[in-house]
């Protein structure tokens, strides 16, 4: 078993190509490198440069490998899904120049406005509504596959695959395999751990995080939006929230799990810049004494 731990500009609050209150892309990678990761995800596209030389010279320099990218759309609206397939051309474009890169990342929309709270999109979907999400999920994952790469879908925070039973049931009619995210899954009342287990075959590719599940009360009782409770840490590095990771890595261990394990932490908007990278070296050390890392 060969397993790397890499790690994501979400963690340096980035959530965004571009937006003011994030940290600039080049000191978010240095960070990266003096925390101790071996690799990154690309974060949102245009954040890392897209130029495939800069981008190469720049991790490189680093020490660092490349990952994988992330897409995001709605999988409902037709006009959505043909964004999503012009921007895995572009990812691909970039990812082709990597050898060992093979990962992109199919991220859902919520169905509650990020800031406000309030819903944007019906909670629950009809059987008509959730074939078509199922259908174009599948059509993403494919045209990422002709690339001959692998496209992973990742159940999300207030989304319409987000509690076991409904990752169960995408699992059931697609052949799409996951970006398992461990604080996703806490946050969606699922325990990750046993639900590996059960599906270890369908999850080549693990984002670690975990969640306070004492904030997670705090925001269904006061009606937070999700932004709202990322301030007030419901999402923490691993090892300080509720997931044991030592057990994770155990059934990682006897699923002869061969793969990344990108740390992701959601931190938006982060009120310093200097916040970041001690987060991200308590969380490695965590994961160190988990049995992840040497």
């Amino acid at each position: 078993m060969a397993i790397r731990t890499g790690i994501a500009p979400d963690s340096w609050g980035v959530w965004f190509p571009n937006h003011e209150k994030q940290t600039p892309w080049y000191r978010c990678m240095d960070e990266m490198k003096v925390a101790g990761y071996d690799g990154v995800e690309l974060g949102p596209w245009g954040y890392f440069p897209t130029d495939a030389s800069i981008l190469k010279n720049a991790l490189e320099a680093r020490g660092l490998a490349l990952v994988g990218g992330t897409v995001g759309g709605n999988f409902l609206d037709e006009e959505s899904v043909k964004n999503v397939f012009a921007t895995i051309d572009d990812i691909a474009a970039l990812l082709g120049q990597f050898s060992e890169t093979k990962y992109i990342v199919l991220l859902p929309p919520m169905y509650t406005d990020l800031e406000t709270g309030v819903d944007v999109m019906p909670r629950q979907l009809s059987d008509e509504e959730w074939n078509t999400y199922c259908k174009n999920v599948q059509r993403c994952a494919d045209h990422v596959a002709s690339y001959g790469l692998w496209g992973v879908f990742h159940p999300h925070v207030d989304c319409h695959v987000e509690t076991e039973e409904e990752i169960e049931r995408f699992l059931a009619d697609t052949t799409v395999d996951l970006c398992f995210d461990t604080g996703h899954h806490v946050y969606g009342g699922g325990e990750p751990i046993s639900f590996y287990k059960k599906h270890a075959d369908r999850i080549p590719y693990i984002h670690l995080k975990d969640c306070d599940l004492g904030v997670k009360a705090e925001m269904d009782k006061n009606g937070w939006s999700f932004a709202k409770a990322v301030t007030e840490n419901i999402m923490v590095e691993p090892g300080k929230g509720t997931i044991d990771f030592a057990a994770l890595y155990k059934a990682l261990e006897e699923n002869n799990y061969d793969g990344w394990c990108v740390v992701e932490q959601d931190l938006f908007p982060v009120k310093s810049f200097d916040i970041p990278l001690p987060i991200a070296e308590r969380g490695r050390e965590n994961l160190r004494k988990a049995g992840f890392v040497e």
